[in-house]
């Protein structure tokens, strides 16, 4: 039985072995294979090169637009209070142009 199981291994391996040489009898097609092997994995790197620095650019956009949002909640109470004042400083100054119309209205009356 020993020798049965040693000829059934020496058996694989010689067809194995068959298989492999086949493959080796054509060396430009495994070097095809190589090379498009190498540009695949090229082109691999360079996928995933591209995804994390895709990734670093989003997380760098995602951040500074967080800043950019807490500055802008930062600033509206600046600007509400500028808005409110302004609306008082033009209520204001149509209050002094009337004042300044019925001067002006009372002095054309003095003239004539």
């Amino acid at each position: 039985m020993e020798e049965t199981l040693f000829e059934s291994e020496t058996a694989v391996e010689t067809r194995g072995e068959d298989h492999l040489q086949g493959s080796f009898a054509e060396p430009g097609a495994l070097a095809v294979s190589v090379d498009d092997f190498s540009a695949l994995e090229e082109r691999i790197h360079r996928a995933v090169e591209l995804v994390k620095q895709e990734r670093q650019a989003r997380a760098s956009a995602e951040e500074r637009a967080a800043q950019a949002e807490e500055k802008l909640h930062a600033q509206s109470p600046v600007l509400e209070k500028l808005q409110s004042e302004m609306s008082a400083l033009r209520a204001e100054r149509d209050q002094v142009r009337q004042r300044v119309e019925r001067l002006l209205a009372q002095l054309d009356t003095l003239e004539l």
